[in-house]
């Protein structure tokens, strides 16, 4: 396909958009590559911002994705903090925040997600209360850490980005609260084993987590009072708010795309309309492990989706049939997950032996294997994953016993 004259705009330069954007030059793209982002940073790594850039053990420079000389190499314009606010797919045109228009013969939204904020009274006015999506956020959070003297910190939400956070923060010796609407923290994503092993590993660290909590309202300035709806009151020198997030779909809702909770898309990551395609956090696309559309929020789905697309571009046919996998640090613990565990009604938990903590959940619908969740345990994570792959049946029994040797030949079904 003859590139050189037309022109590719992709909305949103993280991991997704900027994945995308240089497998275009890759696949052999010689037009125009333009690049908007509302960030003006110079795009990054997003895992960091709950862990070392948090706490300032490392400067986010360290996490960009590609230095600035490598997006002059490859003739990628960058239009950072810049916000496309309208998208004419009948015209293929996107008019900019300055009201400049720019025309486009493909087009790519990567436009991700933003922070949910729930309805809570005062959450809008007060003063310390923050999220954790951008640079911007975890600077704000570690300065409003640096001005306070008592360091009271209540975490609403226990899901990864919290207990992340929650993590970081009591390094930079902050007394930490977490408060989780559901009977366990992790309740969507895992089971409780795993939910009881954080639980317990956060109170050995000194972070109070308290489960059934939903919060109403926050009060005062400069310090405050997070309410639940049960009368309890925690008091707090700032807050963060980390309980989910909503897809940015508005310019995909202008250009009448097909959604269903996200942007849906095929397996080239192309939508509805011919010349318009979407990845990244704000897509659906069918997962063929599962036989279900799934949204995904991980840098794997972003950078493959980014590839596939790139691709499909350039008048290839690719196909996006990857299997997901996810991780999380917290303290000296490294989890590894791989697969989707939604629908499992059997868990294997095989403990390792040893002084660290080691173990693996697996989840089954029946003999499928679907998911396995590793602590310090990266060989039970890699074996899980082959085996999703591959469709192996895995002999239960003998998974869940660790005094046989942790090998294929002891674990595949005869």
């Amino acid at each position: 396909m003859e590139t050189e004259n037309r022109t590719c705009i992709i909305i949103g330069a993280s991991q997704a958009g900027v994945s995308c954007a240089f497998a275009l030059r890759e696949e052999g793209w010689a037009g125009r590559i333009l690049l908007y982002d509302t960030d003006p940073k110079l795009p990054y790594y997003r895992p960091p911002l709950s862990k070392t850039a948090l706490t300032g053990e490392e400067l986010m420079y360290n996490h960009i994705l590609k230095p600035l000389e490598l997006y002059r190499k490859e003739n990628i314009q960058l239009g950072l903090g810049i916000k496309v606010v309208a998208l004419d797919a009948l015209n293929k045109e996107v008019i900019l925040s300055d009201h400049t228009q720019v025309n486009y013969d493909r087009l790519v939204l990567a436009t991700g997600a933003r922070p949910f904020i729930p309805n809570i009274e005062g959450i809008q006015t007060a003063a310390q209360v923050f999220v954790l999506r951008t640079q911007q956020d975890a600077e704000a959070i570690r300065h409003a850490l640096e001005k306070s003297m008592d360091k009271e910190v209540v975490i609403i939400g226990g899901g990864y980005i919290g207990l992340e956070t929650a993590a970081s923060i009591k390094k930079l010796g902050g007394k930490v609260t977490v408060l989780e609407r559901e009977k366990r923290v992790l309740e969507r994503v895992t089971a409780p084993e795993m939910s009881e092993f954080f639980m317990a590993l956060h109170a050995e660290q000194g972070v109070h987590i308290e489960v059934n909590k939903n919060v109403v309202a926050i009060h005062g300035n400069p310090k405050q009072m997070v309410v639940c709806d049960d009368g309890s009151a925690y008091r707090a020198d700032l807050v963060i708010v980390g309980v989910g997030v909503l897809v940015n779909t508005e310019l995909a809702e202008q250009a009448k795309l097909n959604m269903d909770r996200g942007i849906l898309v095929d397996a080239s990551m192309r939508t509805n309309q011919e010349h318009i395609y979407a990845i990244g956090d704000c897509t659906r696309h069918h997962n063929p492990f599962y036989d279900r559309f799934v949204r995904i929020e991980s840098v794997q789905n972003a950078t493959d989706q980014g590839k596939i697309a790139a691709a499909a571009i350039c008048g290839k046919n690719p196909t996006y049939d990857v299997l997901p996998w996810f991780w999380s640090d917290q303290y000296d613990v490294k989890l590894q997950m791989v697969g989707l565990s939604e629908g499992y009604n059997q868990v294997v938990v095989r403990k390792e032996t040893g002084d660290t903590p080691s173990f693996s959940i697996w989840y089954f619908d029946q003999d499928q294997l679907l998911a396995v969740d590793a602590v310090n345990h990266a060989k039970a994570y890699m074996l899980g994953a082959k085996f999703i792959r591959q469709k192996t049946r895995v002999d239960k029994t003998k998974l869940a016993d660790n005094g046989l040797e942790f090998k294929p030949a002891n674990l595949v079904m005869a």
